[in-house]
């Protein structure tokens, strides 16, 4: 069954090429009927027991394994979820489109590569289903043909490769230290290793190659930059791709350096550098998209952040460990929510600018709802699924702080505090832009644009928009059981107490973030990203 899921999506890319020779319409039904089927396929496999297996090459043995586990049950369901959503909303989406056959071949080509990676049980075999994604990726992210696709794509596959080349040099210098990638072998062998200094050095070099993917400040800016790529793209790349990366930083610090406090300092204030640097990013945008885009750098510094506290929590390392795992599921269910409503605006008005689309979801009740819904899942607002993961986040940064007497902790609280509110204010932003004010010369034509989307693409916006507040709202029923199922990979224990998410303390969190979105919307937002009526980067240099 595991090689069934990464075998089926190639041979459906196969039949997509093969199809479009007679007919560009027809591919989409063979991407949709691919990508049903991977999901069915995904849904009977993670409802086997734990286990691995060597598809082939026996000699090399773990180091060619496949394996099956709690989390990775998790994500195959999420990856061939959002795989299908975008699929269905693409039939719309991607219709004007030239060489659809292309687009949809590569789309499926890198599905089987990236469920190869994240069902790898060796670092060098999720390592080599990275780099075959970067090719595969590149394709598809510049479909348009556009220069600005072209420069989009290219800066992907530049900043990819120079972390495979990183990664690469970081995997032989750990094998010849330990002997072994297998991630099964490699806590028993790194607690073994006498050469600390060489370790460290291996694990950083592995951390820029997958921190490169995830989008990791410095390497950040491919993802920033990414708004070219056709909606259901951005979606998958925002949703995903990056996911492709913490793979591998999860890999290196569960395994490589589990309960090691450096290594978790290390990473928390990489997550923190990108957590704020990516709010502050989309706070300024004034591109729909390119806003998304930068909030996907932020919510990658929250999962970054929850990794890090891991390793400074030892063996107490629950409240992070399940905060990651849900923070991670969150985040790719919002940037399809709000990506496939970006998506919407684009395919009716083709523009990204939020001067040239404001105004537009006025009246259109179907697109606000499910903008709205991804809006307060990626704010945290209680009652939505990211209160919940981002409630383990900080209480988990809390109980650090407690432990170990940091004062930096305490400060690395308010930061990430601070930015869950700018979270809020970009989102307010773009909700205010595109549902509130009026556009000053064609609202009567945005009005106009009615239905703004078919049967199938409001499915694939408001079905995984309504999973947002079931989650949030029910959280002890089925977050907790499926954070649960991270134990294993994440190498943590159960929490030593309940989380009680709707105590006064963890919505005080929650309202400080709220308040602090509220005050930097009105004091900066409103004074210094308008100029003269219409939006601006305060942060653009004046020609």
């Amino acid at each position: 069954m595991l090689l069934i899921l990464i075998l089926l999506p190639l041979i459906f890319a196969l039949i997509c090429h093969v199809t479009a020779r007679r007919s560009e319409a027809a591919c989409w039904y063979v991407a949709l009927l691919g990508t049903a089927l991977e999901l069915a396929a995904a849904i009977l496999a993670s409802l086997q027991p734990d286990h691995s297996l060597v598809p082939g090459l026996a000699l090399l043995g773990p180091e060619l394994c496949l394996a099956l586990d709690g989390f990775r049950r998790v994500y195959i369901l999420v990856i061939a979820f959002l795989w299908l959503m975008t699929t269905l909303f693409s039939g719309e989406y991607m219709a004007h489109y030239k060489n659809r056959g292309r687009y949809y071949s590569f789309q499926l080509l890198t599905l089987g590569l990236m469920m190869g990676e994240f069902l790898s049980q060796s670092l060098a075999q999720g390592f080599l289903f990275l780099c075959l994604m970067t090719a595969s990726c590149s394709v598809w992210m510049r479909h348009e043909q556009t220069p600005e696709a072209h420069r989009s794509a290219d800066g992907f596959v530049r900043t990819t490769w120079i972390g495979c080349g990183a990664g690469l040099v970081g995997l032989i210098l750990l094998y010849i230290l330990l002997g072994t990638t297998s991630l099964s072998a490699l806590p028993e062998a790194a607690a073994a290793c006498q050469n600390r200094g060489l370790l460290y050095a291996a694990g950083f070099l592995l951390l820029v190659c997958f921190g490169a993917r995830a989008g990791m400040v410095p390497m950040h800016n491919w993802l920033t930059n990414t708004h070219p790529v056709p909606a259901p793209g951005s979606a998958l790349v925002s949703g995903v791709i990056t996911k492709s990366g913490i793979w591998g930083v999860l890999a290196v610090s569960c395994d490589l350096f589990h309960g090691d406090a450096l290594w978790g300092a290390v990473i928390v204030v990489l997550g923190l550098v990108t957590m704020l640097t990516g709010a502050v990013l989309a706070l300024v945008s004034v591109n729909l998209k390119r806003t998304l885009a930068c909030s996907s750098v932020s919510q990658i510094g929250f999962i970054l952040i929850g990794i890090g506290m891991m390793g400074i929590l030892g063996e107490e390392n629950a409240l992070a460990a399940r905060g990651v795992l849900l923070h991670m599921v969150n985040h790719s269910l919002f940037k399809l929510v709000l990506y496939t409503g970006a998506g919407v605006v684009v395919m009716n008005l083709h523009r990204l600018e939020l001067n040239d689309i404001r105004g537009f979801g006025r009246g259109k009740p179907l697109l606000l709802v499910g903008f709205l819904m991804g809006a307060l899942g990626i704010g945290g607002i209680p009652g939505w699924s990211g209160y919940i993961s981002k409630t383990l986040l900080h209480e988990a940064i809390v109980e650090g702080a407690v432990h170990t007497g940091s004062v930096w902790l305490h400060a690395a609280e308010w930061l990430f505090l601070l930015t869950g509110g700018l979270t809020i204010c970009y989102m307010t932003k773009l909700f205010v832009a595109l549902f509130v004010e009026k556009h000053p010369d064609r609202q009567a034509e945005f009005d106009a644009k009615q239905p703004c989307m078919n049967w199938r693409s409001a499915l694939a916006l408001l079905l995984p928009a309504a999973l947002l507040p079931i989650l949030g709202l029910l959280p002890g029923r089925l977050m907790d059981p499926i954070a649960d199922l991270g134990t294993d990979f994440f190498r943590s224990a159960a929490p030593g107490h309940a989380v009680h998410y709707f105590s006064s303390e963890n919505l005080n969190g929650a309202l400080i973030s709220i308040l602090i979105g509220a005050l930097v919307y009105l004091l900066f937002v409103r004074r210094f990203c308008r100029k003269d009526g219409r939006y601006v980067d305060p942060l653009q240099k004046k020609s």
